[in-house]
């Protein structure tokens, strides 16, 4: 009976010693001159990040380099998001790379054989809206 009743006051000291730590971090935190620059800053870098996420800037499609570039970018970024779960963004890169590819129905075979059936069909059903944005810059 005593050995309870000592272990739970040792875990209530613990979280409370616990909890007591994090007030005074984070006070002193926030109590940093640099903190609010700081935060203000991360949250510029997201909404920057997350307006570029839209359609990405094609390359200038007569510099043979700067396609390849772009389209390699665009496919090791989108295997890397979809690999970490992030669909949306990863179809995004992956229909980034098919608009510039000079084989796309090459490259629509082989995402066809390493993708599963449903991410797949995303990025079908993410092919007009890209080719579309394409024709409109035209």
């Amino acid at each position: 009976m005593m050995g309870g009743k000592s272990s739970t006051i040792a875990a209530g000291v613990c979280g409370a010693l616990f909890v007591g730590y994090c007030i005074y971090f984070d006070k002193k935190r926030r109590s940093d001159p640099n903190f609010k620059n700081r935060l203000r800053e991360r949250r510029r870098n997201q909404a920057a990040a997350k307006q570029g996420t839209g359609l990405s800037k094609l390359p200038d499609l007569k510099d043979a380099e700067a396609v390849q570039k772009f389209f390699l970018e665009e496919i090791q970024l989108g295997e890397e998001l979809l690999a970490q779960g992030d669909y949306e963004n990863g179809i995004e890169h992956l229909t980034n790379a098919i608009a510039v590819c000079g084989q796309p129905q090459q490259l629509l075979q082989v995402l066809q054989q390493t993708l599963p059936p449903p991410v797949f069909q995303m990025l079908l059903t993410k092919l007009p809206t890209i080719s579309q944005s394409d024709t409109d810059s035209l």
